[in-house]
């Protein structure tokens, strides 16, 4: 298996985290702010998928609860085909339900100053770590 980039699409932020070279285990990047009014940043993630040497992308869906698929979850969908289509490899969706609140008790449990505790760009980097071990440990099944 090589590098796999995960991301966690949001409004406001995304969360990156990248596979090591076996594809066993995710690091969090740094996360990307999102501008508002202007258009995701597709070649920016394509671009850390090409940096990394990336075989693949995944990209958490956002489904609500009883497991159906949103609005939110489409626009996810969407960006993930453009930065794999950008990037020139596949793109794999991965549940992403309740991973914010567990990245959000993870950095709470981490020990750290309230204003890190409390930033929300570490909350979507453990976010996107989640996702894409979730994926990785998949994968790693198969």
């Amino acid at each position: 298996m090589a590098r796999v980039l995960g991301v966690d699409y949001g409004e406001r932020r995304i969360g990156l985290a990248v596979s090591d070279p076996s594809g066993t285990i995710a690091q969090p990047l740094p996360t990307l702010t999102r501008r508002r009014g202007k258009r995701p940043p597709v070649q920016t993630v394509a671009g850390a998928a090409l940096e990394w040497q990336a075989a693949a992308v995944v990209v958490g869906l956002p489904l609500t609860l009883d497991g159906d698929e949103s609005d939110w979850t489409r626009e996810a969908r969407a960006f993930g085909e453009k930065v794999a289509e950008r990037a020139g490899i596949p793109v794999h969706f991965v549940d992403e339900r309740m991973t914010s609140v567990r990245a959000e008790r993870a950095v709470r449990s981490l020990g750290l100053r309230r204003v890190q505790r409390e930033d929300k760009s570490r909350v979507d980097a453990a976010a996107a770590v989640l996702i894409l071990q979730a994926y990785l440990d998949l994968a790693g099944r198969g």
